[in-house]
């Protein structure tokens, strides 16, 4: 059961993706939506320092392919 008064501890470093008010928070910690980290976690696992990792490597390439299509070389 996820412990709502903890404030350090394993809970701070795992994504609980049944818990609407964690993917909030961490959506908006990562400037991501909510689905995008149910997509990483579904991903990578439920650890936040994986999950921060994909987004930024989802990011990247992403950018790097609308770069692309913006020159015409897509």
């Amino acid at each position: 059961m996820d412990d709502k008064t903890r404030a350090q501890g394993q809970d701070r470093n795992r994504i609980n993706v049944n818990q609407d008010y964690e993917v909030r928070d961490w959506a908006k910690r990562f400037d991501a939506s909510p689905q995008q980290i149910r997509e990483a976690v579904e991903a990578v696992g439920d650890r936040a320092d994986k999950v921060e990792m994909h987004l930024k490597g989802s990011r990247a390439s992403s950018n790097a392919s609308s770069e692309r299509a913006a020159q015409g070389r897509g």
